[in-house]
């Protein structure tokens, strides 16, 4: 009869704060619309002055955003130093392209990881187009968003 392992704490860890942080990002409403709006709207002193109510999952989701997108981009970057191509040092039919692997988890690069950081990543996600069930623009009940300043 085989067990399961229990799991690591420290994964399970990471991964309750990575859950976390992710339903938390779902639950607040995207500001990429209202963004391109209010830049135009800035004055001389480089702030938007307006008035706005938020809700509750918004605040909460904007009180850990640059600490969060911090922890994100160091996490990204860590990753991407340990997986990295190199040479597979084995014999080839074509000197100029060698076969290459992952420096880190050895295989044929690029790698599971890497890929999946280029398609999370990469410069081919674009948010500009609403997902299929969302209509575009703010919904009527929607509370106002106001843009945010250090």
């Amino acid at each position: 009869m085989k067990t399961e392992k229990p799991e690591d704490p420290q994964r399970e860890g990471l991964r309750d704060r990575l859950e976390s942080i992710l339903l938390r990002t779902e639950k607040a409403n995207s500001w990429h619309d209202e963004a391109a709006r209010l830049r135009g709207l800035l004055n001389h002193e480089g702030f938007v002055p307006i008035r706005t109510r938020l809700a509750r999952e918004d605040l909460e989701f904007l009180a850990g955003a640059r600490t969060d997108l911090l922890r994100f981009s160091e996490l990204g970057l860590r990753l991407l130093d340990l997986h990295q191509p190199r040479d597979a040092g084995g014999i080839t039919s074509d000197a100029a392209h060698p076969i290459l692997r992952c420096r880190s988890c050895m295989w044929r690069w690029p790698c599971p990881t890497f890929r999946a950081m280029l398609e999370s990543f990469g410069p081919q996600r674009d948010t500009k187009d609403p997902a299929p069930d969302e209509p575009p623009g703010p919904a009527a009940n929607e509370p106002a968003r106001a843009a945010v300043s250090r």
